[in-house]
């Protein structure tokens, strides 16, 4: 009897749906290829495994032809499989939240693990950040006192209400850590102290469709000791990042550098000094943003 996969629900993919059926009839990679083989439709194991992971979809003529030629050996009813691929992904894009791809540049059991706990793995896998741009402001007591964050994300399935964010700060003061967010009511946030981080869901304004893009603005705030540095752990490909760091006139730091490391705890590959403009700001904007660790750090005078 053939399969009948809901065809309603945000958890809804075409990778969900290929995955399941081919756990449900109990048939590898290689089976797959071979029998799309015997008709003559050629699509190699990488690809068929970048389509049960929901790293790529089938685009191409021959794939479609894969997909047709599939469905009656995963017994599912014709169509099932083509009606859930939708618009074709931009090609080149980042992919959706990948726990393993993230641990390289975190590293295993890392803060933000910890901090998400059982959420780790399913950590923002609805959508894609596209670019990211944040201002950090300095007070005079030379301590980060708000960072002001725009961020543009795409859904990669559809249902996604939220982004959940997670930062760390420099020895956060607990009751002095705020996130509001422009025009609507603050997000509740999870405040951990023994990591010195704070977790929140900021809403998207609605349910977005899949490849809808939506802009997310939120500014954080918090009382903190003397900051040293800022950096952002890029876990996926960016279009965008940039960092934008600005002084307050009556502490202005000796000198600045902007570097890049590919995770946390390594040394950094690239180190370029950053000259402070007039304004006493220094920015940071890769050519390409590939994961790794992005920052500016900086010395105050003695």
């Amino acid at each position: 009897m053939p399969n009948n996969p809901h065809a309603e629900g945000p958890d809804t993919t075409f990778a969900t749906v290929f995955r399941q059926a081919l756990q449900q009839r109990g048939l590898p990679l290689e089976r797959i290829r071979d029998h799309l083989r015997a008709q003559q439709i050629t699509v190699s194991l990488a690809t068929l495994s970048h389509w049960q992971r929901g790293r790529s979809q089938p685009e191409r003529a021959q794939s479609l032809l894969a997909v047709d030629a599939l469905e009656p050996l995963l017994n599912l009813p014709t169509g099932t499989l083509r009606s859930l691929l939708g618009p074709h992904r931009p090609r080149g894009g980042p992919p959706p939240h990948d726990p393993a791809a993230a641990r390289k540049v975190l590293g295993e059991n890392s803060d933000v693990e910890q901090a998400l706990g059982d959420a780790f793995p399913h950590f923002n896998e609805g959508l894609r950040p596209l670019t990211i741009h944040e201002t950090v402001s300095l007070d005079e007591h030379r301590s980060i006192h708000e960072t002001s964050i725009v961020t543009v994300v795409q859904a990669v399935r559809g249902g996604v209400r939220h982004l959940t964010v997670v930062h760390f700060l420099d020895s956060p003061k607990a009751g002095t850590v705020d996130l509001t967010l422009p025009g609507g009511p603050p997000p509740r946030i999870r405040f951990v102290p023994e990591l010195g981080c704070v977790a929140a869901d900021i809403p998207l304004g609605r349910r977005l469709a899949r490849t809808e893009t939506a802009v997310v603005a939120y500014t954080l705030r918090s009382a903190s000791d003397v900051s040293h540095q800022h950096e952002r752990r890029v876990t996926t490909p960016l279009r965008t990042y940039l960092l934008h760091v600005r002084f307050h006139p009556l502490a202005v730091p000796v000198s600045c550098w902007s570097y890049h490391r590919k995770q946390i705890g390594a040394e950094p590959q690239h180190r370029h000094r950053s000259t402070l403009d007039a304004f006493h700001t220094a920015h940071l904007l890769p050519a390409h943003c590939s994961p790794g660790v992005y920052g500016i750090e900086w010395k105050w005078p003695e």
